[in-house]
């Protein structure tokens, strides 16, 4: 068949009879290196089969097919390609006789049977009992061991190769390192790959040399954002500094969870960025961050008033933070390295953690906060140039990242008193609404003190008064001020000392719209990661939390 010439046959036959079961690391290697190739070939191989009307005119037209395929199936490092063993399968089957006609068509039957038996079963075979009596194994088994063994030398050859050498004159091999990367290409996807990838991304951060094929980088990266490989934290991170594409992939994917709005999300949400490994990869590196940090920013700027995104800013900063507080002095930078377009001043504030401040001291912290943000605010409610929305853009955005603290003035405004309430109001108030066109700030800062006001009454009164009701709720419709009062609704829900029975009253008659009650179990989220990160555990502030995210979810 012209499909198939015959410089290609004598080729891959050759290869074919050279590799055996690539069980040496230079095997595997040509192996790899030729996968893709030979994928080709086993296409041209299967079109020609398809067009034959029956076994034997293949086997005349392809008198080499029968001994190729064969050698192919045995191949551990062809079959765990997943494209060359479903080539494989169909062109096995275009050999398989549904009627055979005569004993050679029977013959090749039971040697196809084997064959498939032996590349995706382990049921006894002709061929499986081959290999049991070769290797003690069945053939899954066999392939999956053998192509280990390899894998496992090469990983040992390329931690080896980076160890503390004697003299400070000695290199890396970076050709050969060079050289399996290449190799690996086509394999990522493979299981058995993973430690070797592994150790290739280790050794270039260990050597600081950039060695590595770029296109394992990039077809490693697609696999692992396409979670069809599993790497270890380290290699994880490592392949996050070498290709930016990949970790800004992570950021999106979490990004993209999150947005999502699974329920279990709101319930779990530290544990779930905690588990993306990019708080512990920034606290590292600072560049991650910075990347990281970038990308929820621009989003941020997009859609600025959604709730879930905002928890995601807020409950990343605070892993971050508790990764870099936890590290050495001697290895920690300096946190201006990580926050370089924030006004220093307001830097120590608002990264210092509310549990590390005593209780009797927030209010004082707060209004330092807040007097420090509204001096920032000053040359926009001036008619500041573009500079000085800038200033205000980045002071809000750090605000949102440590936005513990806004939920800490929240809880606070539940009990205060009326002329501790104003600074607390007021950052409320700027966190939902940091610009001031219109001169709307102080509009609705007259909005947080009237939705205040209505839910001290709410949850202070017995029965709940209904023209209270009725104003919580106008104001939770309204698009200016449906966060505003959610935030306020959800710490009152929480912090107050009312029965659990009132609660619950007043959420099923005021929370009534789907959409709201997504909104509020975002708020809970953030509140619940501030919860778990203090120092202190309050049972009864929990048990209220849990009663309200599940009086939010089963309505």
């Amino acid at each position: 068949m012209a499909a198939v010439s015959e410089t290609d046959v004598q080729f891959w036959m050759a290869k074919a009879l050279s590799w055996g079961q690539a069980t040496s690391c230079s095997t595997l290697l040509d192996t790899s290196r030729h996968l893709d190739y030979l994928k080709s070939f086993l296409q041209q191989v299967l079109l020609g089969l398809q067009q034959m009307s029956s076994t034997s005119e293949a086997m005349k037209t392809f008198p080499f097919v029968g001994q190729f395929l064969g050698r192919l199936c045995w191949n551990p490092c062809v079959i765990a390609d997943e494209r060359s063993q479903r080539l494989l399968l169909r062109c096995l089957s275009c050999l398989y006789s549904a009627e055979p006609l005569d004993a050679v068509e029977r013959k090749a039957n039971t040697w196809v049977k084997n064959m498939l038996c032996h590349l995706i079963s382990e049921e006894d075979g002709s061929v499986s009992h081959a290999t049991v009596k070769h290797a003690g194994s069945s053939p899954k088994r066999y392939h999956s061991e053998a192509l280990q063994k390899v894998v496992s030398l090469m990983t040992e050859e390329v931690i080896k190769s980076c160890e503390g050498l004697p003299k400070t004159s000695a290199r890396c091999s970076n050709e050969n390192i060079h050289t399996m990367s290449t190799a690996c290409v086509a394999l990522v996807t493979c299981p058995q790959m993973a430690p070797l990838i592994g150790a290739l991304l280790k050794h270039s951060m260990l050597c600081g040399s950039s060695c590595l094929n770029q296109e394992f980088i990039k077809e490693v990266s697609k696999a692992l954002i396409s979670k069809r490989l599993v790497l270890e934290d380290e290699a994880v991170v490592t392949l996050w500094c070498l290709s930016p594409t990949c970790l800004e992939g992570a950021a999106v994917s979490l990004l993209e969870s999150v947005l999502s709005d699974h329920e279990s999300m709101t319930q779990s949400l530290d544990k779930h960025v905690n588990d993306s490994l990019l708080p512990q990869a920034s606290a590292d590196y600072c560049h991650i961050f910075l990347t990281v940090n970038e990308i929820y920013r621009n989003v941020l700027t997009e859609i600025d008033e959604n709730l879930a995104l905002r928890a995601l800013v807020q409950v990343f900063t605070a892993c971050f933070l508790q990764r870099v507080t936890g590290q050495k002095p001697q290895d920690r930078l300096p946190l201006r390295a990580f926050f370089p377009n924030v006004t220093p001043r307001l830097l120590s504030p608002l990264l210092t953690a509310p549990s590390e401040v005593p209780r009797e001291a927030w209010l004082d912290h707060l209004s330092w906060i807040r007097s420090l943000l509204q001096s920032v605010t000053e040359n926009e409610e001036a008619g500041g140039d573009v500079r000085a929305y800038e200033t205000v853009f980045e002071a809000w955005f750090l605000l949102v990242q440590c936005g513990y603290w806004v939920d800490t003035a929240v809880e606070l405004l539940v009990l205060a008193v009326p002329e501790n309430a104003e600074p607390l109001l007021w950052l409320l108030t700027f966190f939902h609404h940091p610009t001031n066109r219109g001169h709307q700030r102080s509009q609705q800062t007259a909005v947080a003190k009237e939705a205040w006001t209505h839910l001290r009454i709410l949850f202070l009164s017995r029965p709940p008064p209904p023209s209270h009701l009725g104003a919580v709720k106008e104001l939770l419709s309204s698009s200016l001020s449906t966060n505003l009062a959610l935030h306020l609704f959800s710490n009152f829900a929480i912090f107050s000392h009312g029965p659990v029975s009132i609660i619950t009253e007043i959420t099923d008659k005021v929370l009534t719209e789907a959409a709201v009650k997504r909104r509020a179990l975002w708020i809970l989220a953030s509140i619940r990661c501030r919860l778990n990160s203090a120092a202190s555990r309050d049972d009864r502030v929990h048990s209220r939390l849990r009663t309200l995210q599940d009086t939010l979810l089963q309505t």
